[in-house]
């Protein structure tokens, strides 16, 4: 059975290896502050927000967000991360993280949840095309 929650601190270990895999899918390399800030961002659970996924009372699933302003309506909420385990994909893990997400940006008063994923990551856009609409955007960024 899946159950998703807030993080606790005994989950710190599981988190950051999910939150490094999630990393390393992406090609990226952080600083270990990098882990150490978010855990703590994510703790005061006030700017940053994180949900986990448990199977079976495992650790399986992480998701990121946060709530931002928006200029034609209502605060929106971006989904930053999410990342299952992949011995565990195809068993509704992510669907339930986004759910639950929804469910708290709603409860927030957001509009809207939405989140950016690569094109190539063809298995995340075949749950991500059931759950969402795909709006056509394309993202540009410049690295500071």
């Amino acid at each position: 059975m899946i159950s998703i929650g807030r993080p606790t601190p005994s989950d710190r270990d599981a988190w950051e290896a999910l939150f490094r895999a999630y990393i390393d899918f992406y090609e990226r390399v952080e600083p270990p502050e990098m882990y150490e800030r978010s855990w703590r961002a994510f703790q005061a659970d006030t700017r940053m927000h994180a949900l986990v996924a448990r199977l079976d009372g495992r650790l399986v699933g992480i998701t990121h967000f946060f709530v931002h302003a928006n200029t034609s309506g209502p605060d929106v909420c971006y989904l930053q991360d999410l990342f299952t385990a992949p011995d565990v994909r195809g068993r509704g893990v992510a669907r339930e993280l986004i759910a639950a997400v929804t469910d708290w940006a709603r409860e927030q008063g957001c509009v809207r949840v939405y989140w950016n994923t690569h094109e190539s990551n063809a298995t995340a856009r075949r749950l991500y095309d059931k759950v969402a609409e795909n709006r056509g955007f394309i993202r540009y960024q410049i690295e500071l």
